[in-house]
């Protein structure tokens, strides 16, 4: 059986921008045709989309690099290049892709909706874009700009409204069997359940909802003992927690004890996890006797928990619990999508205030500075808010007191990256 892989890493690249061209109109009997060299093609954005077919990261096991094409170069006759295609990375759904190095979000790839997780570079300026008046013959032409690239997380967090938490052997697996068409492998030993399984519940023919059968905690498997540690990322997104308890206690444990461990290790966890809703499914009432049975049900009523006594092996109170679970569920919110998490644009500023460089030609003030090319990447020029963040790193990265150094005025043509601007003191 191939092993279940919810988490991997790789690196994706999207694709450089086409460099522009430089090149003047050629024509018989036309004289100083002037330049006509194109833009350069827009680089391909690397894209996640969700496959209902994949149910693992098995296949990012063997691949790890993921490079979108760049764009091509501009030529004569004004004729752009042609923006690359984008890379699409099919995923299961529930994904997130997180940055490596910071763990912030890129995206949650919970809805079917693809979703741009690195940007393609934009395509250099032909020479056409830089005659003017005074300069007619220009012989150069603006590079592409790079492409986004990162290092990211693959994790794969299960959507499902309702996890089944508790030790291994509690019968987890025979209660997801008898209530859903899931067929998880069952058997009278630890950790027969190696991977999660996800189950529909069907309520009625038009209420259903999906259950996760999580492979057996342990205590100590919120620091890496057992296989508990392996799967708690899947019970994150779960609106509702059901605790599997063994009541009868065949196998030498507490029940009181057994509840209480598992509660702590979805605690030392994430606190959030632990604080979701729960409710007690006190199984193999079978085998228990009413003493075991209306003590455990008096602890766990006493912490003002839901108690259901059920045994999953004869179906024995597994209806009301299913309906009570139904119930429940329709006054929580829905299953948690993760926000994507913005990079603050103050951690693109260069750290070295020197780190540019300006000159003029022609008039135009071009500012040289490569750490901008982020910077321009994420400011939309069409948002007050976003152009005076861009005001404020040009100021604070020391570009503005040089053009004022160098005598710019109100009205002068500013360059920056093949954008330009008329500057306003």
């Amino acid at each position: 059986m191939a092993a279940f892989v919810d988490i991997a890493r790789i690196k994706i690249k999207a694709g450089d921008g086409g460099g522009g061209a430089v090149s003047f109109h050629r024509e018989k009997y036309v004289a100083a045709g002037g330049p006509d060299g194109g833009d350069g093609g827009k680089g391909g954005n690397v894209v996640f989309q969700v496959d209902t077919n994949i149910s693992t990261l098995a296949e990012f096991k063997f691949k790890k690099r993921y490079f979108a094409q760049n764009g091509d170069p501009g030529t004569a006759k004004r004729c752009s290049g042609k923006t690359a295609p984008d890379l699409i990375i099919k995923v299961p759904q529930g994904t997130l892709v997180k940055e490596a190095n910071t763990g912030r979000i890129l995206a949650d790839l919970s809805t079917p909706e693809p979703q741009v997780v690195a940007k393609g570079g934009k395509g250099g300026w032909g020479n056409s874009h830089f005659a003017t008046p005074t300069r007619q013959v220009p012989r150069f032409a603006k590079p592409g700009l790079p492409g986004e690239a990162f290092d990211v997380t693959l994790e794969l967090k299960l959507l499902a409204d309702v996890g089944l938490v508790g030790f291994p052997n509690v019968g987890k697996s025979s209660l997801i069997s008898v209530c859903s068409e899931a067929k998880p492998a069952i058997a009278n030993y630890h950790f027969t359940t190696l991977t999660p399984v996800l189950g529909v519940v069907r309520v009625d023919e038009n209420k259903s909802f999906v259950m996760a059968d999580i492979p057996g905690l342990i205590e100590g498997a919120s620091e890496g003992v057992g296989l508990g540690h392996e799967f708690l990322r899947h019970v994150e997104r779960c609106r509702l927690n059901v605790h599997v308890v063994d009541v009868s206690g065949i196998e030498g444990r507490d029940p009181i004890e057994d509840f209480e461990k598992i509660n702590q290790e979805l605690v030392s966890f994430n606190e959030e996890l632990a604080s979701r809703p729960q409710i007690v499914a006190a199984n193999k009432c079978d085998m228990a006797t009413e003493e075991q049975i209306a003590a455990f049900k008096e602890y766990i009523e006493g912490k003002g928990l839901p108690f259901f006594p059920i045994s999953a092996a004869t179906r024995q109170g597994v209806d009301p619990l299913i309906y009570a679970v139904s119930q429940l569920l329709d006054t929580l919110p829905p299953i948690k999508i993760y926000e994507k998490e913005d990079l603050p644009l103050s951690e693109l500023e260069p750290k070295d205030k020197q780190a540019f460089e300006i000159t003029i030609e022609d008039g135009v003030y071009i500012v040289d500075a490569d750490w901008l090319a982020p910077v321009l990447g994420s400011v939309n020029m069409d948002d007050y808010e976003s152009l005076q963040y861009f005001q404020r790193v040009l100021r604070n990265s020391g570009i503005i007191d040089k053009l004022n150094e160098m005598g710019v005025q109100d009205g002068d043509t500013v360059s920056i990256l093949d954008f330009e601007f008329d500057y306003v003191h």
